[in-house]
């Protein structure tokens, strides 16, 4: 189920037109280390972060790929350990509203 939930995401980035590759790969580090910290902090704002770190939400509810505020398509059920989702957020800033995601 991770693996197509991951295939989902990455599918995302191609319909949202975020690049993964070359362009993902030349983004500054820095960029998905405050990605990642501002989606620490809006699970904290929400109080979602125990629920994030138990691997009890299910992103599809929060993925919509032009609404966002995770811009990808998600089947139901994407509950992801909270370190690939951290991951996500490293590697590809773009995917989300509190990193500038659109």
């Amino acid at each position: 189920m991770k693996t197509k939930i991951i295939a989902a995401l990455l599918a995302g980035f191609m319909v949202t037109g975020v690049s993964v590759g070359t362009a993902a790969a030349a983004k500054p580090a820095a960029d998905g280390i405050a990605c990642m910290k501002a989606g620490q902090d809006t699970l904290r704002d929400l109080d979602l972060f125990q629920a994030a770190a138990q691997g009890q939400i299910d992103y599809s509810t929060l993925a919509d790929p032009v609404e966002g505020p995770i811009f990808a398509a998600l089947p139901e059920g994407s509950f992801l350990p909270i370190n690939e989702v951290f991951a996500l957020h490293r590697s590809s800033p773009g995917l989300f509203a509190w990193c500038g995601g659109s």
